[in-house]
């Protein structure tokens, strides 16, 4: 192995939510009376503070502060931790700097206000254009709200934001399906995350599953989808990513790219590449934020080595996410691996047509993409 610094993203974990909602398995948790937003605060920087010795003289290429929802805390609140995280680690110029914001916890003032703080780039938690689904969804914004606050993302002068949606939703139709994707793009969002309902572990959903449309059903709706974004201009870059030319998420292309992020806040991950150590490591900080805001605590709960026999693995399931090919000479910087590494399975990829390989690169093909979990498996052994 011969590990080189890749990209450092940062992400921040806000941990509290106004209600929890039924599919939900992130690390959110029900605000129960006001947020101890300063004290918070205070620890997200010395939390970023214990992890210094990552960062190896980089600047910061992207910021995102998910949750949970973030944008609960107030702008003065985000205006004193930006300045204070630039203070620690210097950003590159043009950085972006995403700030997730549910549609019902965001007003049309706080939105200009959290520009002003140095919010650069939204994501709304929008799910469905459709009152009936957000009631069962458990989201707490109606679909005014939603409309609202991509309208005064525009207004206020922001470049670039997103709209999350979700498609497969209990009881939805090709119809509803196609509403949604069609009142998002009238709001001229340059970027959407358009994925599938799935259950999940330790979720209301898993213990009291809603009835989901059929595979039929979900199968129309992923090729009518794909379809009407194309037509209108959105480029599929990752699975569930689709942007205007030019918008996509660099927060998350540096994930799936393999890039070095670290992690701040209850439960946050990061992965950081050490090349004086010649390792990479996992992190994971302590999840409950009554252990998290305890004085004197370490916020670290967990640093693993990556094994470099799962590198291999590691490396795939993130890049196979995008749509772009990846090179050989990026693969060996990011993993400190020989490509030939990954030759087997890209000849048994390729022999299934779901995969194609040039001297220098690999991309994987429609059908690959189909199939992307059968072609994951073949990069675990």
């Amino acid at each position: 192995m011969n590990v080189t610094t890749s990209p450092l993203s940062l992400y921040v974990h806000i941990p509290w939510c106004i209600e929890k909602c039924p599919y939900c398995d992130f690390n959110s948790h029900k605000l129960k009376g006001e947020i101890p937003e300063q004290e918070y605060l205070n620890a997200l920087i010395d939390d970023l503070k214990q992890d210094l010795r990552f960062v190896q003289g980089r600047q910061l290429f992207s910021i995102f502060i998910g949750g949970g929802t973030p944008s609960l805390i107030s702008a003065p609140g985000i205006k004193w931790l930006l300045e204070n995280i630039q203070g620690l680690i210097p950003f590159q110029e043009g950085i972006e700097i995403t700030l997730e914001a549910n549609p019902g916890a965001i007003e049309n003032q706080k939105i200009a206000d959290f520009k002003s703080a140095g919010i650069n780039r939204f994501s709304f938690g929008v799910q469905s254009f459709q009152q009936d689904k957000l009631t069962k969804l458990g989201r707490i914004h109606g679909v005014e709200e939603a409309k609202t606050a991509a309208r005064q993302a525009h207004h206020v002068g922001m470049k670039t934001f997103n709209l999350d949606l979700m498609h497969g939703l209990p009881n939805q139709s090709l119809d509803d399906a196609m509403s949604d994707l069609n009142t998002a793009i009238e709001l001229n969002s340059t970027h959407l995350s358009w994925y599938q309902l799935t259950i999940e572990p330790n979720t209301q959903y898993f213990s009291h599953p809603p009835k989901l449309p059929d595979d039929e059903v979900l199968w129309s709706i992923q090729e009518a989808g794909l379809k009407l974004l194309a037509e209108h201009g959105y480029q599929q870059y990752e699975i569930s990513g689709y942007s205007r030319p030019g918008w996509q998420c660099q927060h998350n292309l540096n994930y799936w790219r393999f890039g070095d992020y670290l992690g701040i806040g209850c439960g946050a991950h990061g992965k950081l590449s050490l090349p004086l150590e010649n390792k990479i490591v996992r992190t994971t900080k302590i999840k409950h934020p009554k252990g998290y805001l305890e004085p004197s605590r370490p916020f670290m709960d967990d640093c693993i080595n990556v094994n470099p026999d799962d590198l291999v693995f590691e490396y795939m399931m993130n890049r196979l996410r995008l749509m772009e090919s990846f090179n050989f000479s990026e693969f060996e910087d990011y993993t400190g691996l020989n490509r030939s590494a990954l030759n087997p399975a890209l000849q048994q990829a390729e022999q299934k047509g779901l995969i194609s390989v040039t001297a220098e690169t690999a991309q994987v093909t429609e059908l690959g993409h189909r199939y992307l979990n059968e072609l994951l498996t073949m990069f675990m052994d």
